[in-house]
């Protein structure tokens, strides 16, 4: 099965995250990181929607700009820096489903693409991808499925021209997305420059965003999850 073969390649890679991303080897996907939050948050109010953004570092920066950038909206971040496909599936359980959320907005995948735990093709991003959104939609999550912000190069790990990948996952997510009823957000169409790298007035190290990346990252982020709690 192709988890049983990411997992063999995880287990075998040596492959070195970027600094602050590196887990326990005891608690690979980080169960720990949010397990006190999420026990301390109470259930959704009655009437209240709450919705968790899922994701890498651009998740876990940008959740200290919530109150913020949507003021008085229940939003939940839960993303860790360095993440890939595989350890958000691993907690998404924990993290997304047990909050009982109205939407799950998944930003992920930059760092499959970086091989921050391992070598990985697009179609395993995209297996993980649908299996968040299938595990989602089974617990009765709407769910919007965010591009991938667009890198031209990780310095981290120069020379994957992840650029192009970055663009065909995309694609896949988009046509995915509108093949299962789950909502496209398109960040990447906003945030690329003429390389399809990420604007440099958005970023500081051509992967991550700035405070002016997010403000222009929250209202599309604000329209889609409209569109998602529209859904039946």
């Amino acid at each position: 099965m192709r988890l049983l073969g990411l997992l063999a390649l995880l287990a075998a890679s040596t492959i070195r995250a970027p600094l602050g991303a590196q887990q326990s080897s005891t608690d690979w996907a980080n169960l720990a990181r949010y397990r006190k939050a999420n026990a301390e948050l109470p259930p959704p109010a009655s009437g209240e929607r709450r919705v968790v953004f899922m994701g890498n570092s651009i998740t876990d920066s940008w959740a200290r700009w919530f109150p913020d950038m949507f003021p008085g909206k229940p939003y939940v971040g839960r993303g860790i820096s360095g993440q890939t496909t595989p350890q958000m599936l691993v907690r998404f359980r924990q993290d997304v489903i047990a909050l009982a959320p109205a939407v799950v907005l998944i930003l992920a995948g930059t760092n499959d693409i970086a091989g921050n735990t391992g070598p990985s093709t697009l179609e395993m991003i995209e297996d993980n991808l649908a299996s968040m959104t299938e595990l989602a939609k089974a617990n009765g999550i709407r769910v919007v499925l965010a591009s991938v912000l667009p890198v031209y190069d990780y310095p981290w790990r120069p020379g994957l021209e992840p650029a192009p990948k970055i663009m065909a996952l995309n694609t896949w997510i988009k046509a995915y997305a509108a093949r299962t009823g789950a909502v496209y957000l398109d960040f990447h169409s906003a945030m690329a420059d003429t390389r399809q790298g990420l604007r440099s007035d958005l970023t500081t190290d051509g992967v991550h965003p700035t405070e002016a990346g997010y403000r222009v990252m929250a209202p599309l982020a604000e329209k889609a999850v409209a569109e998602a709690l529209r859904l039946p």
